[in-house]
């Protein structure tokens, strides 16, 4: 199957467990396209302990991601396929209770974020709860704080991303393979 894709980015988003990277390493494949890995995920797997922050050097890191991620999807001249949007960022702003300590901060992350998803061609929104949470040592295994998460990040979704460019995979598709071939198909619409 050949899938044409326009310049534009690829984004997947989802609550942590929902399959976001495997997908991505599928999709990078087949598109021959650069995974930008999550940088969060890549500090913990690195050792880096996220509880040992205080509430502001949290906040910081989250604004670093989302300026450098940002200026990543602007400045590079190849299309890219995210393993988180800036959207993402901004739903872990939000979850974490900063919008309430930090509005004029707030509202400057989610106009950064919104202007941002605007060099993305589609979007991939993966479903909460249709995996099972892996205790893989870096992500919260408490399904209840994704689903917080999950919640935000798809009102953020449905309101700052055009429709025709927002994917919702089905929760009925678990398998690796399934899923691949189901994104793939979407994305040569």
């Amino acid at each position: 199957m050949g899938v044409t894709m326009g310049r534009g980015h690829i984004g997947l988003t989802g609550s942590a467990g929902t399959g976001k990277t495997t997908l991505g390493k599928g999709l990078a494949a087949r598109l021959d396209r650069e995974l930008v890995a999550e940088a969060m995920r890549a500090r913990l797997m690195a050792g880096f302990d996220l509880h040992q922050l205080t509430r502001a050097g949290h906040r910081s890191l989250l604004l670093e991601d989302a300026t450098s991620l940002a200026r990543r999807l602007t400045n590079d001249n190849t299309p890219l396929l995210t393993d988180r949007t800036p959207l993402d960022m901004a739903a872990f702003w939000l979850a974490n209770g900063y919008g309430v300590e930090a509005p004029a901060a707030t509202e400057a992350l989610l106009a950064r974020a919104i202007c941002a998803m605007a060099d993305y061609e589609r979007v991939i929104l993966l479903p909460w709860g249709a995996l099972p949470l892996a205790d893989d040592g870096i992500r919260s295994t408490n399904p209840w704080m994704q689903l917080h998460f999950q919640t935000i990040l798809e009102g953020l979704c449905r309101r700052y991303v055009v429709p025709e460019r927002l994917v919702l995979l089905p929760e009925t598709i678990t398998a690796p393979a399934d899923r691949l071939g189901w994104v793939l198909d979407q994305l040569d619409r």
